[in-house]
């Protein structure tokens, strides 16, 4: 794909547009918001607004591909237009799959996200690191080789997840491990693992030797302001952190230009603030 890594590429979209992951996520309440139905065309249409709107404006858009999925080969068939248009328009596209699995099942995920062959193909995908680490290694080894990047669950912002991913092994937290073990990939200066840390609270993580970004996801309708970034993040390298919002973005449309000047304000405030 590209001699450029992720961290090169990342850096590069991040200094041209600033510091925003807009997310698309096409749930029932917002395309009945929008005045859309609850079907494949309403799908195609929220789609349609969303990535004309997002993908030249915001650094990185993040398709939610459970809401694509659930309308089937359709809905696949939506989100691969998505994944082409927003990446022509020169964001970078992180699919939000969570894929997570062992063998031969990982590497298949791989191939589906992150190979060139693949109309899903995107430019980084989220993934979960609870089947251990090493189970990412396809995807891994994948991104490294194509300049891509993958983001794996770390810290999430959900009550369910707090009691493993804080749980003690030996000395440092479940999390914690997850973050080290990201940061041992990205020692080569690739960037090619990021982490997912939830803006909503405070974490506890030693984020400084990660040398990747960190997407933070929760700002805006799950209540996380830009001024909680600053004070979560602080002593962090705030040059790599990556907040998403996608409700409170999203609520701006079916108008794609109040759907920029979302994303231009939103974008605006997280600079501001950081």
């Amino acid at each position: 794909m590209t001699d450029a890594t992720f961290a090169s590429r990342y850096r590069a979209v991040v200094a041209d547009r600033g510091r925003l992951c807009a997310g698309i996520d096409p749930h029932a309440a917002l395309l009945e918001q929008w005045g859309l139905p609850v079907s494949v065309d309403g799908l195609r249409a929220f789609a349609d607004a969303a990535v004309t709107a997002l993908g030249p404006t915001a650094a990185v858009i993040k398709p939610q591909v459970a809401f694509f999925e659930v309308f089937g080969s359709a809905g696949f068939a939506v989100l691969e237009d998505v994944i082409a248009r927003g990446r022509e328009a020169g964001a970078l596209v992180l699919a939000d799959a969570k894929r997570g699995d062992i063998g031969s099942t990982m590497a298949a995920y791989t191939g589906a996200w992150l190979d060139d062959a693949s109309p899903l193909c995107s430019d980084a995908v989220t993934v979960s690191p609870y089947l251990g680490f090493g189970s990412l290694d396809p995807a891994v080894a994948k991104a490294k080789e194509t300049g891509r990047g993958v983001f794996t669950l770390a810290r999430t912002s959900n009550p369910e997840g707090g009691a493993l991913q804080t749980a003690d092994t030996g000395g440092r937290t479940v999390a914690q491990s997850i973050v080290d073990a990201a940061a041992e990939v990205n020692g080569d200066g690739s960037g090619t693992v990021g982490v997912v840390v939830g803006a909503t609270r405070e974490h506890g993580l030693d984020l400084s030797a990660l040398a990747g970004p960190v997407l933070s996801p929760g700002l805006g309708a799950q209540g996380a302001t830009a001024a909680d970034l600053a004070r979560i993040f602080d002593g962090s390298d705030l040059s790599w952190l990556l907040p998403a919002a996608s409700r409170s973005i999203l609520k701006a449309g079916p108008d794609v230009t109040a759907l920029v000047a979302a994303v231009e304000a939103t974008r605006d405030e997280i600079e501001a603030a950081l």
